[in-house]
């Protein structure tokens, strides 16, 4: 209950309806706009009320005081973003009026004011003097444009006036207790009796009947006292929506001033086959327009499925019309008119009735002085036969005959359908009409007057919706085929929200099986996870997690098969047990982000058509081949590697391959020995350690765990099989393979010199040695090119789920380069050596530092919300991808310029854009470290991927290692750091068969 205690700090807006709208069958205030909001959290349409909320709660009402804000819902209003409002010592009422043209004025109401801002008077069509005189040294007026402010003590008197009669005949409360209604203007009698220019005789005389002179003494005496200001907004704009449809039609076709918090646009939540036929200046907004509609500029269709061909000329408004009108339409063009479908309930029977108007008419002129379908009524009679006495009761007087009581819309027929051609034929030639008019006179019919009070808003605001959901499926269909880099999921969230979830499934489902492409298929599978993540609302668990359970496993079989069809097919079915509960609901949604992996190797596997393997010399028995790897600094770029981004975006990576306190602390040596099997060894940091892990394969089955990224020696399990040195799956047993093709097996020992987690590739160059030295040892030998594309074959294999390519890039081509894909399968990835000045190389060394973090990366997770985030086309990732890409480029170039202070720059931004892209990689005490250390560096990083690991820091002086050792030393809060020297390593890394001892 409003009290006045409430009042003291409420702080209430009001948003009042107004009268009926001939445009729009739900009223000015759901009046769609032609708008979309790309940065909404839900998709939806935007309507007038929408655009007036946002308007007042975000611009007009900031740093308001409590009190109640009343708004119309009658007018378009835009203000520019921080009107900045003087509030300082504010009390009583206060109107809003924007600035507005001396001849706009005559037909709308101003205020006058004096030079305090204190209003005098309201004028209302006034003379041209009286404007005149409200006029401000621009020349303009402030208009009344329907919004007020009452300060908490005035609202509490007007409230107070409720319950004193007459004006208790305002509310129902005094309705129910038998008294007659009273209808009062909020600006002309209540708003008024404060203007300073009033007194009280005029203004309780000034109100008509006797009820209404002694509600304004009451008014009067009630709110007399508050002083009542004005705020006139420069650079606002207000449309009064008026009855006229060439206004209607010019204020959805124009765009709207840059005060607007919108952007109207030319096609708004609709599909349309061939955009190419809307002319610039048409306006199309909740629509499906299939096949060739043409629509000239000037002219709006909303809420509208129609099928072409059709032309609709200048000058026209169209609306609610369903596909079944498309054929009447087919061979009338438009010009000039408003035809609009509307929902009419007529006691319980509901209905669909057609109204024409013309552009150009006036609902309310009596008929000898107006027109019809913009020709004089006579003009209309003797075209089509109609007569007067078709339209009003003879009874009617003269001045009452007018567009607005004529029964002109057929509504029921006693034996036929009737349908859009029942109003089309009015615009007919006389030759068509006779055949019509029989029919139309054997119509009942209503006129606009009558419709009103039966239409069905419900029903007409139900099937907006459908269509909106309707479109919305041949969005999902546009933008996954299309590889558009929109959002679906403000579209997923409104769709849950509203019940059309199935349908969105169902098209989702349709465009993954139906695609005949993987990138397309996994993309929809990963929209179908945010489905189900969605209508979990929040519940059930965390969205990442483990996605083998067995149901599940029938449906993976046939994605991995290639059978892409088949699998959607038993996902879906598999669905359907899952939808219950939240914690099922994200179960399924980790199930299928599983199933659009399978779909992301298969599309990265495809990058397997650039290795090409040779044939070399095979060595001798028990000769060890060894491969050493410096480590890889990412400068700039790293993300837009990682699959599917790097496919469907294109990818850029600056990378640089260094010595780690000068050596290269990646590598692996193979060599064949006389027994038949496989030996595995791990050594620890260095060649010479001992072995921490030691695995022997005599059996097939031994490598069947290849694919698990966990499993002991899974890596060089799987280099055996994606070298090719081993067929597995196969009948032959592996002694029989490995004897026949080599004359007995193989010992592989590989190692790595850096921490787990480090950020610096290890994985990815280790696999690279391990390849390079396997097909060397197996007499077969591999270009870079090859090797870098073998290893994103191999880690797609051993379903890490990373694959990303910048790694083995930094590790295998030596120096300072670019790595670059395109969006584009097959994946293939160039690499551009990047040249620098002379001795730049060495200044680089010398002004690098690699400072170990004492963390490792806990973010198990980190790849998978960056793969959803970017298969959910947000527009942060989609923002993000374009800005990496071009930071990468623009640090080739500052390298190529010898520019140090500009490659800072570049690896501070990439950070920065790290940091976006997976939120949560920077621990505090790293947040620390870059503090303690930014006076004395131009940029710095976390290599890799973030969160633990190394940081590299190009300094400002060279040779810093012992002052960033003491500074650090005094930061608080670090734990275990170091710091290491790195330099470029220009050699690369060497393939060598060494003899039979490697040390």
């Amino acid at each position: 209950v409003v009290t006045s205690d409430v009042l003291r700090e409420a702080r209430i807006l009001i948003l009042h309806m107004g009268r009926d709208f001939s445009f729009d069958d739900c009223g000015r205030a759901f009046t769609c706009l032609p708008v979309e909001e790309p940065g909404a959290p839900a998709e939806a349409l935007v309507c007038n009320l929408d655009s007036l909320l946002g308007t007042m709660t975000h611009r007009l009402c900031v740093g308001s005081p409590p009190g109640v804000w009343v708004c119309s819902t009658d007018m378009l209003l835009t203000v520019p973003s921080a009107p900045e409002i003087d509030w300082d010592g504010f009390q009583g009422v206060r109107v809003i009026a924007v600035p507005g043209s001396q001849a706009y004025a005559r037909n709308h109401g101003v205020y006058l004011a004096d030079e305090q801002g204190l209003v005098r008077d309201i004028i209302y069509k006034g003379t041209e003097a009286q404007i005149q005189q409200c006029a401000g040294p621009d020349g303009t007026v402030p208009l009344v444009c329907g919004v007020v402010f009452f300060s908490s003590d005035a609202a509490e008197q007007l409230l107070a006036t409720h319950v004193v009669p007459p004006l208790d005949a305002c509310t129902y409360m005094g309705l129910d207790s038998g008294a007659p209604p009273i209808q009062l203007s909020l600006f002309f009698d209540i708003v008024l009796c404060m203007a300073g220019g009033m007194t009280e005789e005029d203004f309780v005389k000034g109100g008509g009947d006797a009820i209404v002179r002694s509600a304004r003494s009451v008014l009067w005496t009630a709110l007399r006292a508050f002083p009542l200001s004005m705020a006139c907004i420069p650079d606002a704009s207000y449309d009064y929506m008026t009855t006229s449809a060439s206004d209607h039609i010019c204020s959805l076709t124009l765009l709207p001033g840059s005060a607007s918090h919108f952007r109207f646009c030319k096609t708004a939540h609709s599909h349309v086959d061939q955009p190419w036929l809307l002319e610039d200046g048409s306006s199309v907004t909740n629509c499906l327009l299939e096949g060739a509609v043409r629509l000239a500029a000037g002219s709006v269709i909303q809420h509208c499925h129609l099928q072409g061909p059709l032309e609709i000329g200048p000058g026209c408004l169209v609306s609610g019309l369903a596909t079944g009108s498309s054929p009447a339409l087919q061979g009338c063009p438009l010009r000039d008119v408003v035809l609009q479908g509307h929902h009419v309930r007529l006691h319980d029977l509901p209905c669909r009735v057609f109204t024409l108007t013309g552009r150009l008419d006036d609902w309310q002129s009596p008929a000898d002085e107006a027109t019809y379908l913009n020709v004089p009524w006579a003009e209309f009679f003797h075209r089509t036969g109609i007569q007067e006495g078709d339209l009003w009761d003879a009874e009617m007087p003269w001045r009452s005959r007018c567009l607005l009581s004529a029964r002109l819309f057929p509504v029921l027929h006693a034996c036929e359908a009737l349908g859009l051609e029942d109003v089309l034929w009015l615009l007919a030639p006389a030759a068509v009409a006779s055949e019509r008019l029989v029919r139309w006179r054997a119509a009942w019919r209503m006129s606009w007057q009558e419709l009103l009070p039966c239409l069905d808003k419900a029903a007409e605001l139900g099937a907006r919706r459908a269509l909106f959901f309707l479109q919305g499926q041949h969005k999902v269909r546009r933008v996954l085929l299309g590889h558009q880099d929109s959002s679906l999921l403000p579209l997923t969230r409104s769709a849950i929200h509203e019940g059309y979830h199935e349908a969105v499934l169902g098209t989702l489902d349709e465009v993954a099986s139906t695609a005949g492409d993987a990138g397309i298929a996994a993309r929809a599978l990963a929209c179908i996870a945010d489905v189900l993540g969605c209508m979990a609302r929040g519940e059930g668990g965390l969205r990442s997690g483990p996605a083998a359970n067995r149901e599940w496993a029938s449906a993976f079989g046939r994605l991995e098969s290639g059978d892409i069809a088949g699998g959607v097919r038993e996902l879906a079915a598999e669905r359907q047990k899952w939808m219950s509960r939240p914690a099922l609901l994200v179960r399924a949604a980790r199930h299928y982000e599983g199933a659009e992996q399978i779909l992301v190797r298969q599309a990265v596997m495809s990058s397997c058509r650039f290795v090409t393997v040779g044939q070399a010399e095979l060595p001798p028995l028990g000769h060890w081949v060894q491969v050493v790897c410096p480590a890889r600094l990412d400068l700039s770029g790293g993300w837009s590697d990682t699959p599917p981004i790097t496919y469907e975006h294109g990818g850029a990576v600056v990378d640089v391959a260094v010595l780690v306190d000068g050596c290269r602390p990646i590598g692996a040596r193979v060599r064949r020995i006389s027994e038949p099997e496989l030996r595995l060894v791990s050594l620890g940091g260095a060649p010479q350690s001992e072995a921490a892990v030691e695995l022997v394969c005599r059996e097939l089955e031994h490598l069947q765990d290849y694919c698990q990224p966990h499993a002991p020696g899974a890596l060089l399990k799987a280099a055996f099989i994606c070298t090719q040195v081993v067929q597995f799956p196969s009948q032959k047993p592996l002694r029989a393979q490995l004897m026949e093709s080599f004359g007995g097996g193989f010992e592989v020992h590989t190692w790595s010199k850096l921490p787990h987690g480090s950020g610096l590739g290890t994985s990815s160059i280790l696999a690279g040695a391990v390849m390079a030295s396997l097909y060397r040892a197996a007499g077969k030998a591999a270009s870079t090119e090859s090797l870098i594309h073998a290893v994103l074959h191999l880690e797609q294999r051993l379903t890490t789920g990373s694959g990303g390519w910048q790694d083995q890039v930094g590790g295998l081509v030596p120096g300072i380069k670019i790595g670059r894909s395109k969006a584009q399968l097959p994946l293939r990835v160039e690499v551009e050596k990047i040249p620098v000045p002379d001795g730049f190389t060495q200044t680089l060394n010398d002004h690098l530092l690699l400072v170990y973090t004492g963390k490792t990366r806990l973010a198990r997770n980190l790849l998978q919300d960056v793969v959803r985030n970017w298969y959910a086309r947000l527009p942060s990732a989609v923002q993000n991808a374009n800005t990496l890409v071009s930071n990468a480029e623009e640090c080739a170039q500052a390298l190529r310029q010898g520019n140090l202070p500009l490659i800072g720059k570049c690896l501070d931004r990439y950070w920065q854009q790290k940091k976006c892209m997976a939120p949560g990689c920077e621990p505090l005490a790293v947040g620390c470290m870059m503090d303690a250390l930014r006076p004395y560096v131009y940029g710095q990083c976390l290599a890799g991927a973030g969160g633990g690991g190394f940081l590299y820091v190009l300094t400002k002086g060279p040779w810093q290692k012992e002052a960033l050792q003491q500074i650090l030393t005094k930061t608080e809060g670090l734990g275990n750091f170091s710091i290491h020297s790195i330099e470029v390593d220009t050699g690369g890394f060497s393939v060598e068969v060494v003899g039979c001892d490697p040390k």
